[in-house]
Parts: structure tokens; C-alpha cells; sequence
């Protein structure tokens, strides 16, 4: 019997990620930040534009707790997923803005008015963008 509830799931890898590594650790932090709830999240591929990494998440939280959640979820599934552990962290104790630097992977967390004020991605424009959209699905049970 199928339940009325329709819970968000994270949507499947798309091909022009699947077969490349970094763009799977990509899509493991947005996954992350969506599972603490993250809104506006944005994959930027910058590997043509940016010698830093190949792409940068980008995502808001909607508090300093909720951003240091978000992060915190992300360097976990990091860890579980890949055995990866950030180089860097940058921001965590001040909370509205979090950076974790993975090497091919940096992830932005910030609170809505530094992403506005901030804007990365139309400073990082020339990199394709991919917008991460959770999928419903129905409960099964």
C-alpha cells in the first residue's frame, strides 16, 4: 500500500557526473547539505576557469547552526563515502560562511545574505552550473 507521504530523495548522479570522480564528490556534498536540510544548492564546475579545483558546491543554510550542520554532514559523508577529509576548513566557528577544501571539490556554506553579498556564482559564471533539485518519491509500506 502506497503512503500519501511523498519524503524528498536525493535525485540519481547524472551521466555527465557519473563518469567523472570529481564531479562524484561533488555530488556527494550536495546530497550532504540537502540531508540537513540546504536550499539553492548549485554545483559549479570551474575546471576550465579555475585552477583551485575542479568544482565548487555552493549552498545556503537559513542559520549559523544550520550552516555548521550542514557542514559537519558534508565532511561525515565525505569521510563514510570516499575517505576523504577536507585540507581546509575556513569559517566553521564564525558560521556564516563554512569553505571545505577537498582538493577537487570546495564547498560553500553560507548564510543567505553572504551569498548575496558574495554571489560566487556569477563571479565563477564561465564554469557550467548544474542546480541540484531533490526528487519526491512515494513511500512504500
Amino acid at each position: 500500500m502506497t503512503q500519501p507521504q511523498s519524503p524528498l530523495s536525493p535525485p540519481p548522479l547524472p551521466e555527465t557526473l557519473a563518469a567523472d570522480p570529481a564531479g562524484q564528490l561533488a555530488w556527494t556534498a550536495a546530497v550532504a547539505a540537502d540531508e540537513r536540510k540546504a536550499v539553492d544548492i548549485t554545483l559549479l564546475r570551474v575546471t576550465d576557469v579555475c585552477y583551485l579545483s575542479d568544482y565548487f558546491v555552493v549552498v545556503t543554510g537559513f542559520s549559523r547552526t544550520q550552516v555548521r550542520a550542514i557542514a559537519d554532514e558534508v565532511e561525515a559523508q565525505m569521510e563514510l563515502q570516499w575517505q576523504r577529509y577536507p585540507l581546509r576548513t575556513e569559517g566553521k566557528a564564525e558560521g556564516s560562511w563554512v569553505l571545505l577544501d577537498f582538493g577537487e571539490v570546495i564547498v560553500h556554506v553560507l548564510l543567505p545574505t553572504e551569498r548575496e553579498f558574495y554571489n560566487l556564482e556569477a563571479f565563477w559564471g564561465h564554469g557550467d552550473r548544474l542546480d541540484f533539485i531533490p526528487t519526491t518519491v512515494e513511500v512504500q509500506g
